[in-house]
C-alpha cells in the first residue's frame, strides 16, 4: 500500500476552542480531506466521479481523540486501507503531530459507493476493486 501522507496541514488558532486545543470539527474535516487523496490512490478520482456520475458516503465513523493539538501544530494522516466490498470500503486514518510523531488520533470509516441520481448503493468497477485489492493492508498474524 502506498504509504505516503493523505493529508497534511496545520491547526490554525480559529480552529482552536474554548480549551486551547483543536475542535473536534476539525479533526473530522482533515480526516475528511484524508478521504478523498485514499480514493484517489484507487481510482475514485474527482474526475471518475463526476463523469460515472457515482459519489461516496460514510455509513459509520469511529474516532479515537488521543493527543491533543494546538494552534501552529503541523499534522499529517496517514491512511491505510482495511477492507474492499462489493460496494464498500473500510479504511483507517492515523493523525499525527508532523513534529513529534505523536499520534493525536485515528479514525475507521466504512463507506459506500453510489449512484448520486438514484441514491442507492452501487458496485464498484472491477478495475477500482483490483486497484483497491492490491493496497489492502496485511492481516496482523494470529495471536499477534
Amino acid at each position: 500500500m502506498e504509504t505516503g501522507a493523505t493529508y497534511r496541514g496545520t491547526v490554525y488558532p480559529w480552529q482552536c476552542d474554548h480549551v486551547g486545543h483543536m475542535n473536534i470539527m476539525w479533526y473530522v474535516g482533515k480526516f475528511d480531506e484524508a478521504n478523498w487523496n485514499l480514493f484517489a490512490r484507487i481510482g475514485l478520482t474527482p474526475s471518475y466521479l463526476r463523469q460515472s456520475g457515482r459519489g461516496m458516503a460514510g455509513v459509520q465513523q469511529n474516532i479515537s481523540y488521543i493527543k491533543e493539538l494546538f494552534a501552529g501544530d503541523i499534522v499529517e494522516v496517514t491512511s491505510t486501507l482495511l477492507e474492499i466490498r462489493e460496494k464498500s470500503i473500510r479504511f483507517l486514518h492515523e493523525m499525527r503531530n508532523a513534529e513529534t510523531g505523536e499520534v493525536a488520533a485515528t479514525c475507521e470509516i466504512t463507506a459506500v459507493h453510489l449512484d448520486r441520481q438514484a441514491h442507492k448503493s452501487m458496485p464498484f468497477e472491477e478495475m477500482i476493486r483490483r486497484t483497491a485489492a492490491k493496497q489492502l493492508a496485511l492481516p496482523e498474524p494470529l495471536g499477534a
